[in-house]
């Protein structure tokens, strides 16, 4: 049985000593164990970018830190699921800000992405995401999530 694709992540305005690698091993896991096996893609980039694509697909005029977009749901004809993508500056400043490492923050921030690929969305599904977000980040050993930081 041929393996899946796998999912791939971009880097753009990425310092040159960012662990990569450990990124792109991560991509790979979030596969395997949260998406079972369905790849997406991660585009990590700078504020610039991550304003365009906000103004250009959700007609927001401003730099975010994760942005999510969602593939053909039910995955069809094939297992893709969609995009990511992710603004390294406000990975590195929310690092910074709750005390742990540019590269931790960029993986919450990949969990989070996907997992609304998935089909979940933390404004309307009465605690489902945070839910399943607090769990799979038990589970990657990472610290405290989106979703936790913005509740009281």
């Amino acid at each position: 049985m041929p393996s899946s694709p796998s999912s791939t992540v971009t880097f753009r305005r990425v310092p040159a000593d960012f662990a990569r690698r450990t990124i792109e091993r991560f991509a790979r896991r979030l596969q395997v164990e949260v998406a079972q096996g369905h790849p997406f893609d991660c585009l990590i980039a700078g504020d610039a970018e991550l304003r365009r694509l906000n103004l250009k697909f959700l007609g927001r005029d401003y730099p975010t830190d994760v942005l999510a977009f969602p593939g053909p749901w039910p995955p069809a004809p094939g297992p893709y699921l969609g995009d990511i993508a992710i603004s390294f500056p406000r990975a590195r400043a929310q690092a910074g800000a709750f005390g742990h490492s540019p590269g931790q923050e960029v993986q919450i921030l990949m969990l989070h992405g996907l997992l609304h690929l998935l089909g979940m969305d933390h404004t309307t599904d009465g605690g489902r995401m945070a839910r399943a977000e607090k769990r799979w980040r038990g589970r990657l050993g990472l610290p405290n999530g989106l979703i936790e930081r913005v509740r009281p």
